[in-house]
């Protein structure tokens, strides 16, 4: 008699080497393909179709970004920093990092950041046994400062306002951060005219 091969239904994004753990085989994961319980989205991540819980769109960037960092504009809108809405998940990785495969969707945006830009204010999130990398509020205030001209003045602005207005804010971390990555005097012009 067969066994029905499962996966667990709380993770969304597995590698290669999570379904090896789980005891399958490459013709069991074959199998699952075939039975639609799973979706190959490269060489070495799947996409669990069964998955139950809050889908996010940030779990994908593990797949094709391995080293990727939620940036920008996307990790604002996470901090509800802004009512912006790109089209497309704003990735930080390593700058000799070569990325050459993305997907169709979700359009993820690729940045190369230098090591000391990269490696700051590095947060993980781990919602139930699905995770990702993003930049912590303050990290990401003084990215966009430094990208404004690609991240729009008006952006910037909204970015800086909303930031200001939250509770939950660290003034002598933006600072301390935007000293480390040379951008503080936009910043304190900025901050100058706002506060």
């Amino acid at each position: 008699m067969n066994k029905e091969i499962t996966i667990p239904k709380d993770k969304k994004i597995y590698n290669t080497g999570d379904l090896m753990a789980l005891g399958l085989s490459y013709y069991k994961i074959n199998k699952l393909i075939e039975e639609e319980k799973l979706v190959k989205l490269n060489k070495s991540h799947y996409e669990n179709l069964e998955f139950q819980g809050e889908d996010n769109d940030f779990y994908y960037v593990s797949a094709y970004a391995q080293t990727g960092v939620i940036c920008l504009l996307s990790a604002a809108i996470y901090y509800d920093l802004t009512t912006y809405r790109p089209d497309a998940i704003d990735v930080a990785v390593p700058k000799k990092k070569n990325i050459t495969t993305l997907p169709e969707w979700p359009i993820i945006k690729i940045y190369y950041f230098d090591k000391d830009r990269y490696d700051l204010g590095v947060n993980q999130i781990d919602i139930g046994r699905n995770q990702f990398k993003i930049y912590d509020k303050e990290k990401t205030v003084v990215d966009i400062v430094y990208y404004r001209n690609k991240i729009g003045i008006e952006e910037t602005k909204e970015i800086l306002t909303n930031y200001l207005k939250q509770s939950e804010r660290n003034i002598n971390q933006l600072i301390r951060y935007s000293k480390q990555l040379k951008c503080y005097d936009i910043l304190s012009t900025y901050l100058e005219v706002m506060i």
